[in-house]
C-alpha cells in the first residue's frame, strides 16, 4: 500500500447533458431504446476458466485501526475470550472472506514476528516507521490464527515475510515456527506459547512492494530478485509445497513496472508461484466519468503482468505458467485530507477511514467483475482492507460495527460468484472518458455454478439512463430469473454511516425475465446488478 501526499480535493463538477423534449413519438423512443440495448452471448462451452476460491480475499494490516478497535477490542460489550469483536467477526462471515492478507503492507517491512508472539504482557512497544505510529504487539500471530478459525474454515492465511529490513534467515525461522509440528527450538516455542498444532499456513509472500520509496529498505529490481529467489528456495528446503508470492511493481503507472516485472522474474521465475499486483482507484477533479471505467485501468494492467510473465517463461523455455496475486486493490482517496487530528506515534490513529459513497460502491463492482473475468490467471485477490481502514466494515471503539457501501458487492460476489466464469464478450452502446475515451456503458461477467445455475454480474456506467440488457442463453438448462438486485441510489453521493447505516442496500428490481432462450432486463442508471438464473 503506497503512500500517498495528502492535497485538497478539487472541486467536483457534475457533466450535463442536451436538454432532451418532455415527449417523443412512440416510434422514436423504441428505436432510440433499441440502439442502446447491451448484448453479449452465454455458451457453456466458451469459458475463462474456474473461479479460486481465494480471489475473494481480504487484507489485514497493522495500519490505523484496522486491528486495534477494528477486529481486536479487548473490554468490548461484543469482544469474545480473546478480545476479538464477534461483530466484526458475524459481519466478515456475512461479507464471505476467503483469505486474509497479514500483516503488512508496508507494517510488514520493518515487522519483527518475534514481537507477537509469546505472552502478551512480555510483548515489546516498537514504533513503526511505515505509519508513524506506536505498535503494542498486543495483537500478532497466534491472534491472527484464532480470527481466522473464528471467520471459519474456508478463510486461509496469506502471510507477509519482511524483505525490507529483515532476509532469509528470519524468513526460515517463522516458517518454521508456524508450519513444524515440534521438536525443534522454533516449533517447540510456537507449542509453549499454547499453540499445539502448526497453523499449516501454505500462502506466503516475498516481501511488500519492494520497489517502492515509501518502503522501508526498498531494493533494486537486480536487489531483490536475487533475494527473493534465495529466500524462496530456502523455504522450499524447510517445506516444498509452499506457495510463494513475488512482488511485482507496486503500481502500474510507476517507472518501474514492467521493467521490475521481467527482471525480478530472471531470477525466481522457477521458484515462485505468484506475482503480486497492486491498484487503487478514485475519483480525480470531478470526472466520474473516468472514474466509472477504472476497471479500463485494471484489466490493462492485468493483461501487461500476464503478458510480462509469459514473455520472460518463453525466453527461459519454461512450462510454468505463473498465476497473479491482486492482493491489493480497493478505491481509495489518497488526495484528500485526513479529517482526523493525528500526531506521530499514536496507538491506533484514524488513518485512511474512506466514507464509501453508492458511486463507489458501483466502481468497486466494475473492479469484481474484472478479476473474476481473468479467472483462469488470478488465483488470489484481496480487498485492502478489511476493518475501518478503506474498509467495507466500520466500528466505532466501544460501539457498533456496520456495513460500508462497498461491502454488498463484494459480499453479492463471493456468494454467488462460485463455479466457472463464463466467457463474456460485450457488445454495447459506449460514453466518452477524458482518461479512457470511449468506453462500454456495460462492463459484465457470467458464473456457472456446479448445479448449472448461471449468475450474471453488471454494472451500468451510465449516470443518467436506464440500460436495457439482452442475454442469449445458448446451452445452458435455465428458463427463470430467481432473482435481480441493484445496488444503485439516485444521490450519487448516498452513504451508510454510523447514524444511517442501511442507507445503501441493494433492492429487487423487477421485470426481469426468460423467454426463447433470451434473458432480458432493465439495469438502473449507475448500478451493480446481479441477476441469477436457475
Amino acid at each position: 500500500m503506497p503512500h500517498a501526499e495528502p492535497t485538497e480535493p478539487a472541486e467536483r463538477t457534475e457533466r450535463t447533458g442536451p436538454t432532451e423534449p418532455t415527449e417523443r413519438p412512440e416510434r422514436l423512443q423504441r428505436t432510440e431504446r433499441a440502439t442502446r440495448t447491451a448484448r453479449f452471448t452465454l455458451d457453456p462451452d466458451f469459458t475463462v476458466g474456474p473461479v479460486d476460491p481465494r480471489l475473494f480475499g481480504s487484507f489485514v494490516e497493522h495500519l490505523g485501526r484496522c486491528v486495534y478497535t477494528g477486529i481486536h477490542e479487548p473490554g468490548h460489550p461484543a469482544a469474545d475470550e480473546d478480545g476479538l469483536r464477534t461483530d466484526v467477526l458475524e459481519l466478515v462471515r456475512e461479507l464471505g472472506v476467503t483469505a486474509v492478507r497479514y500483516p503488512g503492507g508496508n507494517f510488514v517491512s520493518g515487522y519483527r514476528w518475534e514481537d507477537g508472539v509469546g505472552p502478551v504482557e512480555q510483548r515489546p512497544r516498537r514504533l513503526d516507521a511505515a505509519w508513524r505510529s506506536t505498535e503494542t504487539n498486543r495483537f500478532g500471530l497466534s491472534e491472527f490464527m484464532a480470527f481466522l478459525r473464528k471467520i471459519g474454515p474456508r478463510a486461509e492465511p496469506v502471510m507477509a515475510l519482511n524483505l525490507g529490513t529483515r532476509g532469509i534467515e528470519e524468513a526460515m525461522d517463522l516458517v518454521e515456527y508456524a508450519n513444524h509440528p515440534g521438536g525443534t527450538e522454533l516449533s517447540d516455542r510456537r507449542i509453549a506459547h499454547g499453540d499445539a498444532n502448526p497453523f499449516g499456513i501454505r500462502l506466503w509472500c516475498l516481501g511488500n512492494e519492494m520497489d517502492g520509496t515509501w518502503q522501508t529498505g526498498q531494493k533494486t529490481a537486480a536487489e531483490y530478485g536475487r533475494l527473493a529467489a534465495q529466500a524462496a528456495r530456502a523455504l522450499r528446503q524447510i517445506d516444498p509445497g509452499l506457495e510463494l508470492v513475488v512482488c511485482g511493481s507496486s503500481a502500474r503507472d510507476l517507472p518501474t513496472f514492467a521493467a521490475w516485472e521481467a527482471t525480478v522474474l530472471e531470477e525466481t521465475y522457477e521458484v515462485v508461484d505468484h506475482v503480486s499486483l497492486h491498484a487503487y482507484y478514485e475519483e480525480q477533479d470531478g470526472d466520474r466519468d473516468s472514474f466509472l471505467a477504472s476497471a479500463v485501468h485494471m484489466e490493462a494492467f492485468i493483461r501487461e503482468v500476464i503478458a510480462t510473465c509469459d514473455h520472460v517463461g518463453a525466453r527461459l523455455k519454461s512450462p510454468k505458467r505463473l498465476t497473479l496475486s491482486f492482493d491489493e486493490w480497493n478505491v481509495w482517496y489518497q488526495r484528500r485530507p485526513n479529517p482526523h487530528p493525528v500526531e506521530d506515534w499514536q496507538e491506533a490513529p484514524r488513518l485512511l477511514e474512506d466514507v464509501y459513497t453508492v458511486t463507489d460502491a458501483v466502481v468497486l463492482g466494475t473492479l469484481l467483475i474484472t478479476l473474476l473475468r481473468h479467472a483462469d490467471r488470478i488465483a488470489v485477490a484481496c480487498l485492502a482492507q478489511l476493518v475501518n481502514v478503506i474498509a467495507p466494515i466500520m466500528t466505532e471503539p466501544g460501539g457498533p460495527a456496520w456495513r460500508q457501501t462497498v461491502f454488498h458487492p463484494f459480499a453479492q460476489a463471493a456468494r454467488h460468484g462460485h463455479g466457472t466464469v463464463l466467457d463474456v464478450r460485450v457488445d454495447a452502446p459506449t460514453y466518452p472518458t477524458p482518461k479512457y475515451g470511449d468506453v462500454p456503458l456495460l462492463h459484465a461477467t457470467a458464473v456457472r455454478g456446479e448445479d448449472g445455475t448461471v449468475t450474471v454480474f453488471a454494472v451500468n456506467r451510465d449516470q443518467r439512463a436506464e440500460l436495457p440488457l439482452e442475454v442469449a442463453l445458448r446451452g445452458l438448462d435455465v428458463s427463470r430469473v430467481v432473482e435481480h438486485t441493484a445496488l444503485a441510489d439516485a444521490d450519487p453521493e448516498a452513504r451508510n454511516t454510523l447514524d444511517a447505516p442501511d442507507r445503501v442496500v441493494p433492492h429487487a428490481v423487477e421485470g426481469a425475465g426468460v423467454a426463447d432462450g433470451r434473458l432480458r432486463a432493465v439495469l438502473e442508471p449507475m448500478s451493480w446488478n446481479v441477476i441469477r438464473l436457475a
